[in-house]
């Protein structure tokens, strides 16, 4: 039997290192994006495991040229800190919106 995810927990997951990590890892803009002038907010769904990990992310809501996939693997990429109930690591599903923008 698959074990419970939660959407609500007493204790969060939080990105190690904050979304500054994820951030950071997001910071590689295709130049097919550059040259098409493409910003905007991607919104991925994934599930945190109870190790933290990042498991089964789409991209829910994208801008495309790119932007979505390094959305995804900037995500999929990221170790957290995992969700806890009653003191216990539980699986948690999560959103998380990552702008991107030209400067």
């Amino acid at each position: 039997m698959e074990p419970e995810i939660f959407v609500i927990v007493e204790e969060m997951p939080e990105p190690v290192g904050g979304m500054e990590a994820i951030y950071a890892r997001a910071n590689h803009y295709p130049e097919i994006a550059r040259k098409a002038g493409v910003e905007g907010r991607v919104f991925v769904q994934f599930i945190v495991d109870e190790n933290g990990d990042v498991r089964d992310a789409v991209v829910t809501r994208g801008v495309g040229a790119g932007l979505d996939e390094v959305a995804l693997e900037a995500v999929t990429n990221t170790k957290f800190n995992p969700g806890r109930q009653r003191g216990k690591p539980v699986p948690v599903r999560m959103s998380l919106s990552i702008r991107f923008g030209l400067r």
